[in-house]
């Protein structure tokens, strides 16, 4: 409410990527391909974890919340970004900018913690396998992805809540292809630094609190792999947790640069380029990264085309 009071900005434009015609359709369609395929992907994993029983485990429980949550994330900011570049006006309302800024920082908070669980996941199940059906049974599996769900979507809407409180009167041009949050703040007719300083603290518990949970699962991994005897056991372990590792890498990679750093110094031209990797193509890559080399999943897919009448033995 106080936003409204105070803002005179009823629309925002957004400059996009880039203004040249020729760019804007080829970029428009590459995201459509990238879009469909991420949308396409994530909805093959989330069929297959809830068709098949071989998958009714609780990596593939936290998988399917991931793939959810893919899918909403680039369904915030994608088709927006494509109709940008379709339509040439970058025209957007202050109330869809602020709603598709508050999806963004709320969908990114709760991957941080989902990936969390996912390594807790995985440290029961190597660390502790005798204990691993107990410790991690299905009412577990529901409290840690709940959790996930409610701690991204609670702090992030502290920050959300820091920025909608700013006053926006001029400038209205954001040079971005998205209401980024970052971003907006700049655009203030205020004074920002004690908001930026709020959102820097808020924004550094989103992302060291499940990144500890993360180091130190894995930290206790390494050990416990350290002490296994047999060849077998290590690969066991490393194919376990491998897809993990590598989204986990990617993802917190590109999330401390971008809004660790984010100061009123850093380059448009940088965060747009940041803002392209963890919104356009991260997305795509987890479903390949988790699929790639996932035998359960080659199965799975196998006898589902199988059901449908694909793939038969001649």
């Amino acid at each position: 409410m106080k936003a409204e009071n105070h803002s005179s900005i009823t629309e925002f434009f957004v400059l996009g990527l880039t203004d040249q015609r020729k760019t804007q359709i080829l970029l428009f369609v590459v995201i459509v391909i990238i879009y469909s395929l991420t949308i396409a992907g994530n909805l093959v994993i989330i069929m297959l974890v809830r068709a098949d029983s071989s998958l009714h485990t609780p990596m593939y429980f936290f998988l399917l919340h991931l793939s959810i949550l893919e899918i909403c994330y680039v369904t915030s900011s994608l088709p927006q970004l494509m109709a940008h570049l379709l339509s040439r006006n970058g025209t957007i309302s202050y109330n869809r900018c602020m709603v598709q800024m508050y999806m963004i920082i709320c969908l990114g908070s709760v991957e941080c913690f989902l990936l969390a669980a996912m390594a807790y996941d995985r440290y029961l199940a190597i660390c502790h396998p005798l204990l691993y059906v107990v410790a991690m049974s299905k009412w577990r599996q529901l409290q840690l992805a709940t959790a996930s769900w409610v701690s991204g979507f609670f702090l992030a809407s502290i920050n959300a809540t820091f920025t909608l409180r700013l006053p926006y009167c001029g400038p209205n041009r954001i040079n971005h292809f998205i209401c980024d949050m970052p971003v907006m703040i700049k655009l203030a007719c205020a004074d920002i630094r004690q908001t930026e300083l709020n959102i820097i603290v808020v924004a550094a518990l989103i992302i060291v609190i499940p990144f500890f949970v993360i180091l130190i699962s894995y930290m206790l991994i390494l050990s416990s792999v350290i002490k296994m005897q047999s060849a077998a056991g290590w690969r066991k372990a490393f194919s376990t947790c491998a897809s993990h590792l590598i989204v986990v890498i990617l993802f917190y990679g590109i999330l401390i640069i971008t809004y660790l750093s984010s100061g009123s110094g850093s380059s448009p031209n940088r965060d747009k380029g940041l803002a392209v990797f963890y919104i356009v193509v991260t997305p795509l890559l987890n479903p390949i990264i988790y699929t790639l080399r996932n035998k359960n999943i080659h199965g799975a897919l196998s006898r589902m085309l199988q059901r449908w009448g694909f793939n038969k033995k001649t």
